[in-house]
């Protein structure tokens, strides 16, 4: 069998376009927090590097870390944050850099609602509390659509008036044009994972009898108010996307209610396409139990590998609009059987792009896309290519 010398030939190195945008390949670095930024939510030299390797490593679009709208939304104290003005120039650093290497540069806009105010992951997780407040780090009070905590142990948000609501709208606004004067080609909103647009989509942690609850059409107003507001402010000529939750993934104990579902997220990603959303970035769960505690994350139940993938099948096939799957998506045969197969337009690697930041040309050469190495920068490839000839024996 011939080996093919082309990436053409391959979905996954197919160039996309959206609107104005031209993705170079399928491959997007997905969002991740790191939780290192400077506590004015600045972008630093350690993110540049971090996002910046990626360029090199074949990755066609580098989405960043979610941006805080505000400082209340926070996770932590290490979160980047799109808030103020003076955030704007690093990261117009970094977008320049990704230009310049030819790659598509993404921004995620976000607001942490009820999980906010909590310790970094590897310093315990929790509320921040006394001990933290001793270190400089007190904790705040979080905000969401009611006053309810979705998991135990964490802090009991504030209910959102409905003016308040209106001015986080604003927020949205002004991030977004942050966001465009920093030099991003790609705007994703973070309406998932039980985070605040979340809380105000699903049944179980919306229970709201004003115009921001009861049916799904109240419940989906607060999320379609900030894309109309964030649509209006970014270019006509750059992509929009949005991250949900697909589905909740468990039934609420008391009324036994599956939540939020696929028929709802069919519903929604409707309600987006026409108020000019571009794709769909699907992922799934975030609303937990009373009971369920915060050591939910660190006793995560394994997946499956492309766990997620069906519900970006299942929205793109039934709502005919773009769509990007996330989780558990390990190599390249994987990748490239996903887009081949019409289940996603984009595939979004995360925790696999921190094992191996040159994912996507390992991927293109054992694909058998790359077979030369002539995707690697030629100060990597030359020396490969050359290794590869002589061979390497024991």
């Amino acid at each position: 069998m011939d080996t093919v010398s082309t990436s053409s030939t391959f979905a996954l190195f197919s160039p996309y376009t959206l609107r104005g945008v031209t993705f170079p390949n399928r491959i997007v670095v997905a969002p991740m927090q790191m939780y290192r930024a400077r506590k004015d939510g600045q972008l630093t030299d350690w993110h540049f590097q971090h996002y910046a390797k990626w360029a090199s490593g074949g990755f066609g679009t580098i989405m960043t870390e979610a941006l805080m709208v505000d400082p209340i939304g926070r996770n932590t104290y290490g979160d980047l944050g799109i808030w103020d003005d003076a955030q704007i120039e690093p990261l117009k650093r970094l977008t320049s850099y990704l230009h310049e290497q030819g790659r598509v540069a993404a921004a995620q806009l976000h607001h942490a609602g009820p999980k906010a105010s909590r310790q970094r992951p590897w310093e315990g997780l929790g509320p921040l509390g006394a001990a933290e407040a001793q270190k400089g780090e007190p904790g705040w009070q979080p905000v969401s659509c009611v006053a309810t905590s979705t998991i135990s142990g964490w802090n009991v948000p504030r209910e959102l008036t409905s003016e308040e609501i209106k001015q986080l709208v604003q927020k949205y606004r002004e991030a977004a044009k942050r966001v465009r004067l920093a030099g991003f080609d790609v705007l994703d909103i973070h309406s998932a994972h039980g985070y605040l647009l979340h809380s105000f989509l699903s049944p179980i942690s919306n229970t709201r009898q004003d115009e921001y609850g009861g049916n799904i059409q109240g419940r989906m107003r607060f999320l379609l108010e900030v894309v109309e507001a964030v649509r209006e402010e970014w270019p006509d000529d750059k992509p929009l996307f949005v991250r949900i939750s697909c589905v909740d993934r468990r039934k609420d104990i008391d009324t036994e209610t599956d939540g939020w579902t696929i028929e709802d997220s069919f519903v929604l990603s409707r309600e987006l396409a026409a108020r000019g959303v571009d794709l769909i970035d699907c992922s799934s769960g975030g609303i937990r139990a009373e009971n369920s505690g915060m050591d939910y994350v660190k006793k995560r139940q394994p997946v499956r590998k492309g766990h997620q993938v069906p519900y970006a099948e299942a929205i793109r096939a039934t709502v005919q609009v773009p769509t990007m799957a996330v989780g558990a998506i390990i190599d390249g045969p994987q990748a490239e059987r996903i887009i081949a197969n019409g289940q996603a337009d984009l595939v979004a690697i995360g925790r696999q792009a921190l094992r191996d930041p040159h994912w996507a040309l390992n991927a293109a050469h054992s694909l058998g896309a790359d077979p030369e190495w002539k995707m690697w920068p030629p100060s990597y490839g030359w020396w490969l290519a050359l290794r590869e000839k002589i061979g390497v024996i024991d």
